[in-house]
């Protein structure tokens, strides 16, 4: 709808009020006959642009690093991969410290000065653990019926963990644990915790 008004047409009225007067500016958009009966929902602008994560200089492929948080908090790993929005790829490897291949926030880690060699590392394994959706969870359909009605009170399935994984899992760690044996004292400090004690200065702390 236009909103100019035609040039023969006064932009206002002068009306007399009292003593005085007062000029009443006529309105050139009409109101509208039809209203919606419930609100209609807008796209919400998002005035942020999307910027890729930038990872500290300090956490390379191959960095030991020290989790800060999380179920094994405490633990040194091995970092593989930077992936999308800041999260880390590592490994414990796992049959050092138990630590699987899984994704960490790069704001929860500690990076060492400490480097493990990732010479001869299946780069295909690494590939496909690094794709998006691999870690997503698989969702349990709900049983219903007599068959759950007889096993209310049961303990619960051990979760077991699919062949693909530990699969992926080896032929990721083969090679970072040949290089690991050939480091004098790397697989015992690989497996111990780090953990503070009163008296300790982080701060000072050499890394």
């Amino acid at each position: 709808m236009s909103t100019q008004q035609d040039p023969g047409v006064p932009s206002s009225t002068t009306k007399k009020f009292g003593k005085g007067e007062r000029e009443i500016p006529h309105h050139t958009q009409k109101a509208k006959k039809y209203y919606p009966a419930e609100d209609e929902s807008s796209p919400k602008r998002v005035r942020k642009s999307i910027h890729p994560a930038k990872p500290r200089s300090s956490l390379q492929p191959g960095c030991v690093l020290i989790l800060l948080a999380g179920r094994f908090r405490g633990k040194r790993v091995i970092l593989l991969k930077h992936l999308p929005q800041g999260v880390l790829l590592i490994t414990g490897p796992f049959k050092i410290n138990g630590v699987p291949l899984r994704r960490v926030n790069a704001r929860y880690v500690i990076a060492t000065s400490f480097k493990v060699d990732l010479k001869g590392i299946d780069g295909k394994a690494v590939e496909k653990v690094g794709e998006e959706g691999y870690f997503s969870r698989e969702r349990k359909q709900d049983k219903k019926g007599e068959e759950a009605f007889f096993k209310q009170g049961e303990k619960p399935e051990k979760k077991q963990v699919a062949s693909t994984r530990a699969s992926d899992q080896k032929a990721v760690d083969k090679a970072i644990l040949s290089n690991i044996k050939q480091v004098p004292d790397l697989r015992e400090y690989l497996q111990s915790t780090f953990s503070l004690r009163n008296g300790d200065r982080p701060h000072e702390m050499k890394w």
